[in-house]
């Protein structure tokens, strides 16, 4: 008969009631403290993402408040170098458009007086070949007076001596003729060369003329490009401004941002403090919930009958049951006790959440479950029955959550919970208490959000002596 039994059955009859009573209190007062302790344990939990999310917040505003200032400071360069430019831009288009308005006033002078010079050109060169004409006119007049010279010195000779002074006067003119006739021929060589000097200067003047009409063209076509620099001066004047506009709210943002700045420190500042209460809170709610494990302790060993009393002395019995299997084992060489105790937990490769194994993982396979599996008919209400070494490593656990793993890991995370090291409070607990019992309080995650509260009533599992874990045993509440 275990130790608790013995002590319930020498308790005196008056006092029995009592201190199941009391028990049953403890024990609720266990599990509210449980509740409390795990809403205190969430309420820390989201304390810390909040005061990581304050200080990334923080950081973030710091950044974007730093990068608004470099943004200032670049606006300002900016802006400096469009006014410069502007002014520049200004000072050259001026210039340039100075230029370009005398310079096509002279193009324009230049290209009237080309034409007027070829219009004059045309002038001489009518004139030219009028004098052409009257050149060819006097010549023939020669020809014609030469010829009738001729006739007249025949007609004198024909006289005699009474012709003689006619002849005189037909050879004067003759004379007079061959002279017109030989200025006449140099005239017309003259005007000839004349002619096409004149050409040559007609031809020039039309490429003056030309090139003139082009210089205007090309003048207007600099007009054109100093009214595109006068507006480039204008954009640039218009980009000042912009930038000037721009930067009053960048000014204001970076006052923001240095508000905003204070706020979200003050904000980290008060989350951080929050935090360092709740996890004081959390420290005192996991001592009052040890004590008050050590107080339900005490009541069972005081002959105290409790609800929880057939779930105690099933798990100290299987305790007993395991260890007495393990020595045997031991005894009969079936495993070493390095083995038996062999921390060196390798992982599973590709598991998901991680499974280790051991030396000892293949042995607990084969001798564990014909002990584990009846538990769970002995009362609807256990969830699971399964020894865990001294650092919560569970090798074999009972065959529902024993499925291998898929690719699925929160799947995984409830169906396949052997080989897993649970080193929570509850599960180190349980595999380092060397108390009679251990009847812990506590809060499972059934996914989503979703909590249950559960009862662990673990005992230890000594091996000649020394301890090599213990035996859990959850129950819903």
């Amino acid at each position: 008969m275990p130790a608790s039994a013995s002590a319930r059955a020498v308790a005196p009859a008056g006092e029995g009631p009592r201190l199941g009573d009391i028990g049953d209190r403890a024990g609720r007062l266990g599990v509210e403290i449980a509740d409390v302790a795990g809403l205190i344990g969430d309420l820390s939990g989201i304390s810390q993402n909040q005061a990581l999310q304050a200080e990334a917040a923080r950081r973030s505003a710091q950044e974007m408040g730093a990068a608004t200032s470099r943004l200032a400071q670049s606006m300002g360069t900016t802006r400096e170098a469009a006014a410069d430019a502007r002014r520049v831009l200004d000072q050259s288009a001026a210039q340039i458009s100075d230029v370009v308005t005398r310079a096509a006033e002279t193009m324009t002078v230049l290209s009237e007086s080309a034409l007027g010079f070829r219009s004059r050109l045309d002038t001489v060169s009518d004139t030219v070949r009028g004098v052409e004409k009257a050149s060819m006119a006097i010549a023939q007049i020669a020809r014609e007076t030469k010829l009738l010279a001729l006739n007249a010195s025949v007609e004198a000779a024909r006289a005699g001596d009474a012709g003689r002074g006619f002849a005189i006067i037909a050879n004067a003119v003759k004379g007079l003729a061959d002279q017109i006739q030989e200025f006449s021929g140099q005239t017309v060589a003259h005007l000839g060369e004349l002619t096409e000097a004149l050409g040559g200067l007609r031809h020039q003047a039309e490429d003056n003329a030309e090139a003139a009409q082009q210089g205007m063209t090309d003048s207007r076509a600099a007009g054109e490009a100093t009214a595109t620099l006068e507006e480039l001066v204008d954009s640039v004047g218009r980009l000042v401004t912009d930038i000037d506009t721009m930067a009053q709210p960048v000014e204001q943002s970076i006052v923001g941002f240095e508000a905003m700045q204070g706020e979200l420190s003050a904000l980290a500042d008060g989350v951080a403090d929050g935090r360092r209460h709740l996890e004081k809170a959390e420290a005192r709610t996991q001592t009052i919930l040890g004590i008050s494990e050590d107080f339900m302790l005490f009541l069972v060993e005081a002959g105290a009958e409790t609800a929880d009393a057939p779930f105690i002395d099933l798990a100290r019995a299987k305790a007993d049951e395991i260890s007495e299997l393990f020595e045997a084992a031991v005894a009969r060489g079936e495993i070493g006790v390095g083995e038996l105790f062999d921390e060196n937990y390798r992982d599973v490769p590709g598991s998901n959440p991680k499974q280790v194994t051991t030396r000892f993982t293949a042995f607990t396979d084969k001798v564990l479950p014909p002990v584990q599996e009846p538990v769970l008919a002995f009362d609807a209400r256990i969830a699971f029955c399964a020894a865990v070494d001294r650092n919560g490593y569970l090798p074999t656990h009972n065959k529902i959550y024993s499925q291998p793993q898929g690719d699925d890991p929160v799947w995984n995370a409830a169906n396949c919970r052997n080989r897993r090291i649970f080193n929570d409070r509850t599960g180190l607990s349980a595999g380092r208490s060397t108390k009679p019992f251990l009847l812990q309080t506590y809060r499972r995650d059934m996914g989503g959000g979703q909590f249950a509260l559960m009862k662990d009533c673990s005992a230890p599992i000594m091996v000649n002596g020394r301890h090599w874990g213990g035996v859990r045993l959850a129950f819903k509440v």
